[in-house]
């Protein structure tokens, strides 16, 4: 059984579109990859953050919804992203967000891996995970925070389930992850030799979750190619998950694991250099090839966005 490859990216949903830019690519130092739109409305953006050449499993994107609510914390929801950073530098990153005013949490130990958790400003909740060096990774000449202190890609993410047992035998017996260990109420399922794991916590003492400005929107977990997609998506359709079709947005299925947690099958390729050229990734709108006749409209539509990072997010 061919089993999926670990996690490809991670969607959430922002607030005011700015905002979100300073604080992922001037405090982060994550590098603006794509400038999209939502392809279900074209009137906002989705934004991609990433390393420097947008390697599968470093990809963080948001759709800013400026007009949603907060959202309400329970299981079936997505509640934490990790982002991976080198050992050894988490001193640097609380110095860092202290400086920039984010609220950050004391540095603790989850699976044996030091952890710092923050906000970021429209509440989504992030933890920095220190990990030894191995991934696939391009560090950014033009992050804001040096090559040996930037963030690698995706660690993973945190979900509430109020009851873990069908989604662990969706996961293991669908999917492809294993067990690798469990923690303090939480079990962590992921893949050997793959970047990207999944902490399931049971909460049925909580209600269910619901989507606002500043959750996670999707996690969306790779595949090799479509023949690969198609045969993940006949597994999922046999476990009565209800995936979509394949939607034409870089070949892409979507689907609820059993607890309610929206999840995506999404191919390696083509790649973000694939609309633009790779020198350039993220100056320009980029619209789906049905979007280009309505291009004029969108982007006056679109707020303005230009990268301007803070005094303080500068380098070191």
């Amino acid at each position: 059984m061919r089993g999926a490859n670990g996690l490809h990216h991670i969607t959430a949903i922002a607030g005011p579109p700015q905002a979100n830019l300073d604080f992922y690519a001037g405090v982060l130092g994550m590098r603006l990859v794509k400038r999209s739109v939502n392809q279900d409305d074209p009137g906002t953006y989705h934004l991609f953050y990433a390393d420097a050449e947008g390697h599968p499993g470093s990809d963080l994107t948001f759709f800013p919804w400026v007009q949603m609510a907060p959202p309400r914390p329970g299981y079936g929801l997505a509640m934490e992203v990790d982002l991976e950073v080198p050992g050894e530098s988490l001193g640097y990153w609380a110095d860092r967000l202290r400086r920039y005013g984010a609220q950050i949490g004391p540095p603790e130990t989850r699976f044996g891996h030091r952890v710092l958790a923050l906000v970021d400003p429209h509440g989504l909740h992030v933890a920095l995970v220190e990990a030894p060096a191995g991934r696939p990774f391009a560090p950014w000449a033009g992050s804001t925070v040096p090559a040996a202190r930037q963030i690698r890609g995706l660690f993973g993410a945190q979900v509430w389930e109020r009851d873990g047992l069908p989604t662990a035998e969706f996961l293991t017996t669908v999917l492809g992850f294993q067990s690798l260990a469990t923690e303090s109420g939480w079990t962590r399922y992921g893949f050997h030799g793959s970047p990207g794991v999944i902490d399931v916590r049971n909460a049925p003492e909580a209600r269910r979750g619901g989507w606002g400005v500043g959750s996670v929107h999707h996690l969306a977990w790779r595949v090799d190619d479509e023949a690969h997609q198609h045969e993940l998506r006949a597994r999922v359709e046999a476990a009565g998950a209800h995936p979509t079709p394949v939607i034409d947005r870089f070949w892409s299925v979507y689907f609820r694991e059993p607890g309610g947690v929206l999840f995506e099958l999404a191919t390696d390729g083509p790649g973000f250099a694939v609309d633009e050229d790779a020198a350039h990734l993220g100056e320009t709108l980029v619209l789906a090839p049905w979007l280009e006749a309505q291009r004029a409209a969108i982007e006056q539509a679109l707020p303005p966005l230009a990268f301007s990072a803070p005094a303080h997010a500068r380098p070191g």
